[in-house]
């Protein structure tokens, strides 16, 4: 301090941990006519040193962690003085000069961590405060007149202390950007308020004591909230209001009381992290799967259990951290496994056996934490080097999106009713050949066709003309799949030997190019989408037209929306199987005479309405081909190719559960697998207590009706593949 030459040009000074209790606090600090800041943090102070008052330029006075009683020193005194920080003291409300806040320049004002009781009198005066922070401290009322003037408020902290209400006036903070109000019993707050803070940006209400009927209906207007924590509260259930919040990057719900998660929450595309854990969650929804920017999911110590983790959750990209910790989980998905970034996961404290044999395809990994699953056995790591293919990503969408597609063809691939729904999945399983699919495979082939041309184009480039050319001409020649040879087909494998021997009528479905025998039972249930052959064949034939023995009707109907490939075929195999010893005739849907067509196959069925077993269907694979057991969750949409012969498979229809065992399966498998069934079983019973399953065994080849109606395309010449 000796060199007071230079002392009038120092801009600030950081005085903070010395000991100045003694009274040496430096006499030449007021020498330092141009100090701009001045920090005295931990410095042990009772009160301010008459120095401060000297510098008339002082904009920002810090004084944090010392044992300050009052603020008086002539602060009052200070016109440019900007910013006084003051937390982590002993200053109660006497301590506060109330002319500070007659300083035109003050805007920022942190008394935090004090023993104030009341709002600082005279600061709504403060007609340019920007920041203040008032948080633990003991203050327990708000008085209505300071949102009056404050209104160009930026920042205010009142968490931590003791508020039961909130003034209607704040609704007058519009530019309010951070509002945290953590540890305060607003039991009583209906927070009408929020809806017109418009520019807000973090809402902090932590332990607010916030329930469902205490929370705003709407916070539509909100659209730059970005931050929300509502953990440590009594919410059942995401409050309504959250979901209209696209915004969102950052919300906590922990430590509440929510058993579900609605569909609604692919709203919040922006979402990246999302703190779920200490809740009563037994499963989280598909609808999970669509928050592509998410980075962080936490669930820990909730009672996710079987199928708690949805199978789509590998669509997560940009996954990091998974935390799953103290629940009631068995397994988790192998999807989980395709979230390529994942760097942390932490599945401690549960029930599980195994873990799907592509973790080690998780490169990036950094922190697995597995303990405490007393039964866990960890899978081999594979020997062959596939990692580099697991996770290209084949979706449609995606080569929509190499293809140059439009986002909104791209949303329209993607987007869809759930899996599980029955009428979603009966629609596609009868869609119509509408346009849009055409258009779709149209950016497909468009962008295969710009990938060739470029790839031309290069060789071309580097002297490679001769395998240019050859590419260019076969460019210019028919589609590639119209150049094969295609083999002749025998249809008549497809056919019983004794068809058109046995009287009766019979049935068959063009699916997918190969005609599939129709359940007597569903006969005369045509779809619009689909084509079919009917044989009517009788010894004595009763119709209006001239009866014969052993006579045989053959029809080919068409749906109105049906393939014209598919109707061409069905016709073929008409006039190919059948001789002219029979009638045939070719009928298109809506020109059917009612006297010679429907009563002849028997009336017009009335379709089936109770679907519901397709809202339940549910396929698992239990298998120890890689060397120990795994149960894995088939697509919902499964078939009859999905019966592997080595395989024991789970179906679940939503009142029985059948084990379904092949030809070829061990007795090991046979044991787990039985196990596995009783597990599932048991958890169902405690998920959908009102419809208990029963558990029921079924042999390859004696497969009952309501068994196979839950497989698409089911036909008895079908062998399951070994």
């Amino acid at each position: 301090m000796a060199a007071t030459g230079v002392l009038p040009f120092i801009r600030g000074v950081d005085l903070s941990g010395n000991d100045f209790k003694g009274g040496y606090f430096p006499e030449h600090v007021k020498s330092m006519s141009s100090l701009r800041w001045l920090k005295l943090n931990r410095t042990g102070l009772c009160y301010l040193p008459e120095e401060v008052a000297a510098l008339q330029k002082l904009e920002h006075l810090s004084v944090s962690h010392n044992s300050l009683t009052t603020l008086h020193g002539e602060l009052s005194s200070l016109p440019n003085l900007r910013a006084v920080v003051a937390r982590a003291n002993n200053l109660k409300n006497s301590g506060v000069p109330d002319d500070i806040f007659q300083l035109d320049d003050l805007s920022v004002l942190d008394l935090s961590f004090n023993q104030l009781t009341e709002i600082p009198r005279d600061l709504e005066n403060s007609k340019n405060m920007l920041v203040v922070n008032l948080s633990h401290n003991s203050i327990d009322a708000i008085p209505n007149q300071l949102f009056i003037n404050l209104t160009d408020l930026l920042y205010l902290d009142l968490s931590d202390n003791k508020l039961d209400s909130l003034p209607p006036q704040m609704r007058r903070l519009v530019h309010l950007q951070t509002l945290v109000l953590n540890n305060n019993p607003l039991m009583h707050a209906q927070l009408r308020q929020l809806p017109a803070m418009v520019a807000l940006q973090t809402l902090h209400l932590r332990s607010t004591q916030r329930t469902q009927s205490n929370m705003p209906t709407s916070l539509e207007g909100l659209g730059h909230l970005a931050d929300v924590d509502l953990s440590f509260n009594d919410l059942t259930r995401v409050p309504e209001c959250l979901y209209t919040l696209g915004s969102l990057k950052r919300l906590n719900l922990s430590s509440n009381q929510i058993s579900e998660l609605s569909l609604c929450i692919d709203q919040w595309t922006q979402l990246e992290t999302l703190n779920l854990s200490r809740n009563q969650l037994t499963s989280l929804p598909s609808a999970i799967c669509k928050l592509g920017k998410l980075k962080k999911l936490y669930v820990n110590s909730n009672k996710l259990d079987f199928d708690g983790v949805p199978s789509g959750v590998g669509k997560l990209s940009s996954l990091q951290e998974f935390m799953a910790a103290n629940n009631n989980l068995e397994l988790i998905p192998e999807g989980l496994c395709r979230c390529g970034k994942l760097k942390k996961l932490v599945l401690n404290k549960n029930r599980l056996v195994t873990l799907p044999e592509a973790i080690h395809f998780l490169v990036d990994l950094e922190v697995l934490d597995v303990r405490e699953n007393p039964n866990l056995v960890m899978p081999p790591k594979p020997v062959d080097r596939t990692a580099e293919w697991y996770n290209i990503d084949f979706s449609l969408q995606n080569q929509l999106r190499l293809a140059g597609a439009s986002p909104a063809v791209i949303s329209a691939a993607g987007g869809g009713a759930s899996p599980r729904d029955p009428l979603a999945r009966k629609m596609r399983l009868r869609r119509r050949k509408d346009s849009s699919q055409d258009d779709q495979a149209k950016q497909v082939l468009k962008g295969m066709n710009d990938v060739t041309q470029e790839k031309n184009k290069s060789l071309e480039e580097n002297g490679d003309q001769k395998y240019g050319e050859l590419n260019a001409s076969l460019g210019q020649t028919r589609r590639w799949d119209k150049s094969l040879e295609k083999p002749q087909l025998d249809y008549s494998e497809f056919f019983m030997e004794d068809v058109g021997q046995v009287p009766g009528v019979f049935v068959w479905q063009i699916e997918n190019f190969i005609p599939m025998q129709v359940d007597e039972a569903f006969q005369g249930k045509f779809y619009e989408a689909d084509c079919y052959i009917i044989l009517k064949f009788c010894f004595i034939l009763k119709v209006p037209f001239e009866s014969t023995d052993n006579q045989g009707i053959v029809y080919t109907w068409v749906g109105r929306a049906a393939d014209p490939d598919e109707a061409k075929l069905a016709e073929d195999i008409m006039n190919c199987l059948f001789d002219d010893t029979y009638s045939k005739q070719v009928i298109n849907e809506g020109e059917e005479p009612e006297n010679f067509f429907w009563v002849g196959i028997g009336c017009q069925k009335v379709y089936d309405e109770d679907a519901d077993y397709m809202k339940y269907a549910r396929l698992f694979r239990c298998s120890n081909e890689k060397g120990y057991f795994a149960v894995s969750e088939k697509c919902s949409d499964f078939c009859q190719d999905d019966l592997a012969d080595d395989d024991i498979m789970l179906l679940d229809n939503g009142q029985e559960v059948y084990m379904w065992v092949g030809t070829q399966t061990s007795q090991v498998e046979i044991k787990l697998s039985l196990k596995a069934c009783q597990v599932y079983i048991q958890h169902m019973r405690s998920k959908e207590s009102e419809t208990p399953r029963k558990l029921r065994l079924v042999r390859k080849g004696n497969e009952p009706h309501c068994f196979t109606r839950c497989f698409h395309g089911w036909g008895a010449f079908k062998t399951p593949p070994a």
